[in-house]
């Protein structure tokens, strides 16, 4: 099943098995994370967050992952907002000096040609210039090789997870044939299209902790931060990579405990934490259909350019009818998608405005009815969001691929779900035997 990802902008887009941890990590010494210091602390190169293994974490680390973070997720980059995340975001530290270590031990490297497409495709997905996500970095005091580590822990986590799954057997006939027969006998039946945010509690004296880092993710995201950006942050799913979309789900593919929280929401609902399994999870329905055998208009994929002018919640009536005028502006002015690009680049947020093909039934309901009805080279009229006034353009249409997945596509399928276990279970085999030592 091809995962496409959200028509939304992400500062950062990992590659291959990113965010693949599953447990948090086991402390020597005091288990709470640094308070993060303020920017302007200047021992914070030599303060140390954590120790893992032999290399050392510094505050000033942490720190510059937590501006990533905010601007990425679209969080208000206050002091309170660090302090409650903070401690998720070391540890997705922890898991990557892990994941690097592992790599100099079996002689893995990311090349720099490799982290360049990867700083190239960012720029791509966010409609960038070449080299204009460093000046990005630096606006917003963020040191480009905390970037490049997190890039690199990615790559390198691939090409390990690669080698392990090498060396096991490769997907049988008969397991693609089992596939196949179940996906045949449930076409018809309703399936849920669900986005996850998966939170590892490792051992019992996690439980709290995960849960009450869930609550402040539910809250943040009420507040206007992006349900697939927050994935990719914080997520310890393989999903984690495209923002934590599940795909269209029938109930038996999930657990009972989720199956059940998916059939009493509606779609666009986000859940509260459901504790499952290893952890706990936040589960987004974007919506439903009947089957895949009909899926109809909601399966129609739409190429779409969104230019967003933003404002803050604490904006003037001034500064909202200025917005207003602009995406009136826009809508008067462009008379195709390239236009509509260019004007977002100029005029709008370079971060907010993006392009992307979505399948109908991936966008929001309140958006949909208004997209739906545009013809293509057609503008919308202003649309009022939480971070800003935007205006959406469709560039093409196409027609709903109604057809079953190939026996080919299946067992790609089949071998990315035993990829990802085998991932979750060498990162797991890593941290029971490392020494971490998070320091206050």
């Amino acid at each position: 099943m091809t995962m496409i990802r959200g028509l939304c902008v992400l500062l950062i887009g990992l590659v291959g098995f990113s965010n693949v941890a599953m447990p948090a990590p086991a402390h020597r010494g005091p288990a709470q994370a640094p308070a993060p210091q303020s920017s302007g602390d200047q021992n914070a190169e030599t303060r140390i967050a954590a120790v893992v293994n032999d290399e050392v974490i510094s505050v000033a680390d942490v720190q510059s992952r937590l501006r990533m973070v905010m601007l990425s997720s679209n969080f208000p980059d206050t002091q309170e907002t660090r302090q409650r995340i903070a401690g998720q975001v070391l540890r997705t530290i922890v898991d990557e000096k892990l994941q690097m270590q592992e790599a100099k031990r079996q002689n893995v490297t990311a090349t720099d040609d490799e982290i360049k497409k990867a700083i190239s495709q960012i720029e791509k997905q966010n409609n960038m210039q070449p080299d204009q996500l460093d000046a990005v970095l630096k606006a917003h005091g963020i040191e480009r090789a905390s970037l490049v580590d997190q890039l690199t822990a990615s790559i390198v986590w691939a090409k390990l997870v690669r080698r392990l799954v090498s060396q096991t057997n490769v997907v049988s006939e008969e397991e693609i044939d089992d596939a196949s027969k179940r996906i045949k006998e449930s076409a018809n039946e309703p399936q849920s299209r669900v986005a996850e945010i998966f939170l590892a509690v490792d051992n019992p004296q996690q439980d709290d902790e995960m849960r009450r880092l869930a609550e402040r993710l539910i809250e943040q995201m009420k507040h206007g931060a992006r349900f697939s950006a927050v994935a990719q942050q914080f997520s310890q799913s393989p999903t984690a990579a495209v923002g934590g979309d599940l795909g269209w789900l029938r109930p038996e593919q999930l657990s009972p405990d989720l199956a059940k929280a998916v059939a009493q929401m509606r779609p666009g609902e986000l859940s509260p934490p459901i504790r499952s399994g290893a952890g706990y999870y936040l589960l987004l329905v974007l919506d439903r259909r009947t089957g895949r055998s009909d899926p109809g208009a909601d399966e129609a994929v739409l190429h779409l350019v969104q230019v967003v002018f933003p404002l803050s919640p604490q904006a003037s009536e001034a500064m909202r009818r200025a917005a207003l005028t602009e995406a009136q502006n826009t809508k008067a002015t462009a008379k195709n998608c390239a236009e509509m690009l260019k004007i977002g680049k100029e005029k709008g947020s370079a971060q907010l405005s993006s392009e992307g093909r979505l399948r109908v039934s991936q966008i929001a309901p309140a958006v949909r009815n208004i997209v739906t009805q545009l013809e293509v080279g057609q503008a919308s009229q202003p649309i009022v969001q939480k971070n800003g006034v935007g205006v959406i353009m469709v560039c093409e249409k196409a027609t709903p691929n109604t057809t079953l997945p190939t026996r080919d596509e299946i067992a790609d399928q089949l071998a990315r779900q035993r990829a990802e276990n085998l991932a979750r279970r060498y990162l797991r085999d890593l941290r029971r035997t490392a020494f971490v030592d998070v320091r206050v």
